[in-house]
């Protein structure tokens, strides 16, 4: 599974510690930007430390430096023509506001709101081998 966002320093990045905290055996999970920032914005470190993720080991990552296969998911988060095609059984583009600048309340129901996309998805895909 791979999540993608534009600078890939807050939705993606909370896209794959959420979803690596969930996780089942065999699954690879990642995130990339299309034009990544460099840094992990504070913000999301704050919201993923408040459930107990951390985030001080990430960092913003190119769609060049994740492994160059076809996916079973790429997940995009609303950068529409600015998010590179990248081969998926399965692609979705969800679209989910950037938290950058908006209240701690209405950054926080964004990730609440992520979290339970990915849960949904991963319930709804349990059982597939994720390894191929």
């Amino acid at each position: 599974m791979l999540f993608v966002c534009v600078a890939n320093s807050f939705r993606s990045q909370m896209a794959e510690a959420i979803a690596k905290s969930l996780r089942q055996p065999g699954w690879e999970i990642w995130s990339a930007g299309s034009h990544p920032s460099g840094a992990v914005h504070p913000l999301a470190q704050q919201l993923m430390q408040e459930v107990g993720l951390d985030l001080s080991g990430h960092r913003s990552k190119g769609l060049g430096e994740v492994p160059q296969r076809p996916w079973d998911y790429v997940v995009t988060m609303g950068c529409g023509d600015r998010c590179p095609a990248v081969a998926a059984a399965t692609h979705l583009d969800w679209e989910i506001p950037d938290p950058a600048g908006r209240p701690l309340e209405e950054a926080r129901r964004i990730r609440d709101d992520l979290a339970r996309r990915i849960r949904q998805l991963m319930r709804a895909d349990a059982g597939i081998d994720k390894t191929k």
